[in-house]
Formats: C-alpha cells, structure tokens, sequence
C-alpha cells in the first residue's frame, strides 16, 4: 500500500524534483498540494491527481488522507509547519535548512516523537559520498581539504530544459510578510545593524552553502572552530576556513551568470586525493562521480568510480520509504541539521571581522 503524500509549497524544487519522482513512484500517492498561489495548487493538483488542493497548509496537514508531508515551502515557514504536522501525527519530509535559525529549530528537539523527521540533504545519500565517506584516511594523514559551490543560478538550466510553472496570485501581504519574517530572523543571529551583504551571505549559506557544510560535518564532523570568514558581491561570494586540528579545511561559494555548475568535495592527503564532483540538480539525472588520484610505486594512478547516474532525489526517497516503513535510522535529522545552522551562524558571526 502506498504512502500517503500531502506537499506545501509547489515551487521549483517541488515541480522540477519531488512531484515527478513521487508521482512515478508506486510506493507513493500524491494526495494533497498546498501553495500560496491558488491557481498553482489547482494547477499542480490537477496534473498529479491531488484529491485535495489548498491554499490552507492547516487544512492539508489535518487531512487524514496524508500520511507525510512535504514541506517544501519558503524557509521562513519551515518551522511551524514541522510542528504542526507532528501534533497531528504526519511523518515529515522538509527541504533544507530544516529552519532558518537554530533559535527557531531549538524547541523542535525538545519534542518526543515517533514520527520520522527527515531532512533533503539530497547529496549526502549518493553512492560516491558513501564511497568517499568509506575510503577518508585518518585524519592525522589528511593534508587539506577543499569545499566549494561555484554555480549559476537555477533559470539558466530550466530555461532550456523543463521550466516550472510560476505563481502569479500570490498576494502582496502574504510576500511581504514572509520577508518580513526572514529578515527578523536573519538580524537575530548576526544582528539588525550587520550589512545587508553580511546578511545576505546568510542567506546563501542557508540556502546553498548548507549542502555542503552538511556534507563535510558528515565526513570530519564539526570543526574545532571557523578561522576566518569573508563575504563579497552583496553575499553572492562567501570564503571560511575551518580548523580540524591536523588539517584545514576551506568553503567557497560564489553564485555567478557564468553558465557552470561546480560543486565537489577535495580531502587532499600526501600520497593520494579524493575528488567527489555533484553537478546541478535543475537538469534530471546528471551523473556524480568520485575520482581517486594517488602515486604508488612512483607512477601517478586514477581511478574513476562513476559516473553515477542514479537521481540524488530518487535515492533520497528510498530512503525516507526505509525509514518509515521499516524503521530504518534516519542520517540526516532534526539534531544533525541544528549543527548545520550553528556552523553557519558561526561563519555570519566572523564576516564583522573581514569587513573593508
């Protein structure tokens, strides 16, 4: 029997990502959509066969035909969604960050729940992170490790591939008050007065930078402390440096019109350096690959494990499904995903030190 899905929020990751894959899924039915938009919940709704379509996220989450929902939504909402669908008793799927803020997720830890919580750090369930996860020496013999999200924007990929419907019904208030709501939360953690560059770093750490960081706390845990920090471009440019204690380690991002998409891992040892390379999620089924250069006997050696052409998303999926109908642990929580924006205030909290 399938799970039932209600989704909040049918935006661009719900339309180009989610909806396909559940709706091509046998193990899933897509039985609520909600948006703010109403002609964008009517319009989804109608293409996936949603029984119910909502501009009322309370009315999906009530709904006892949703097993789980999908919190897709402004990052701003994420938060009172979760606690909404776990007091009426919803598995939980919510796109990262789990919350913008770690003052907002705090009091979602202290419930008890035997429902699955899950958050999309997509990248960290593909075979070559495993496989680099499985083949990291110890940390004593790593010499450097580099980390960077060097991208263009997502309309660049949609425009010339598959590109979402776009909402025009939404209301000014309800925009508004979203961005109100962001920007309070936003001055609680590096203050009213910071530059609004500092500002929107924080931003681009939340909503670019957290792929990564989560992934690196996934292979060396949290770092002793950040180094320094640096923001650029009004925050499309961010540069940290974390200490590890034997090793550095260094996070770029930068968000260009250059038509690339550059994102990877590096952990650099003396003798041998592992490669994990993620192109973007916005054209379907890209390959990720995970290539290990070494020296032995004195001659250079590469082997390419990939390409992986398994959809991140997909792979995600069987995961949340494991959890769910078999209990099996959950990597990427409510907890994990706290560490997440305790690293990124961090990182905001050192751009007063770098400023010009």
């Amino acid at each position: 029997m399938p799970l039932n899905v209600g989704l909040i929020g049918l935006g661009e990751v719900a339309q180009l990502m989610h909806l396909p894959l559940l709706s091509d899924d046998p193990r899933w039915k897509i039985t609520a959509v909600c948006d703010l938009s109403p002609s964008l919940a009517e319009a989804m709704g109608a293409r996936y066969g949603a029984a119910l379509r909502t501009s009322d996220p309370a009315a999906l989450i009530a709904n006892p035909g949703v097993d789980v929902v999908f919190i897709l939504s402004p990052d701003e909402t994420h938060g009172p969604f979760i606690a909404a669908a776990l007091d009426a008793g919803k598995h939980v799927f919510v796109e990262k960050p789990a919350t913008l803020t770690a003052e907002t997720l705090r009091p979602l830890l202290e419930r008890k729940t035997d429902r699955v919580v899950f958050v999309g750090y997509m990248r960290r369930y593909t075979r070559p992170f495993l496989a680099m996860k499985a083949a990291l020496p110890e940390p004593a013999a790593i010499r450097h490790v580099r980390i960077r999200d060097l991208i263009t924007e997502s309309p660049f990929f949609t425009a010339q591939t598959r590109g979402p419907v776009r909402a025009g019904d939404v209301g000014p208030e309800a925009a508004a008050e979203l961005h109100r709501t962001g920007e309070a939360e936003v001055a609680s953690v590096i203050g009213a007065a910071a530059p609004a560059g500092e500002k929107r770093a924080y931003r681009t750490l939340t909503g670019l930078g957290c792929h990564s960081l989560s992934a690196m706390r996934d292979l060396f845990g949290m770092p002793r402390r950040v180094v320094s920090a640096a923001q650029s471009s009004g925050g499309l440019v961010v540069s940290a440096l974390f200490d590890y204690g034997s090793f550095l380690a260094s996070y770029e991002a930068a968000v260009t019109e250059v038509p690339v998409f550059d994102a990877g891992i590096d952990v650099i040892g003396q003798h041998q350096r592992l490669s994990l390379s993620y192109d973007t999620p916005y054209v379907r089924y890209l390959p990720t690959t995970l290539t290990t250069t070494s020296l032995e006997g004195g001659a250079g050696r590469t082997v390419i494990d990939g390409p992986h052409f398994a959809d991140p998303f997909r792979i995600e999926l069987d995961a949340l499904h494991a959890a769910i109908t078999e209990g099996a642990p959950v990597r990427t929580t409510l907890a994990d995903a706290m560490e997440d924006l305790e690293l990124i205030a961090q990182i905001a909290k050192g751009f007063a030190a770098t400023r010009g």
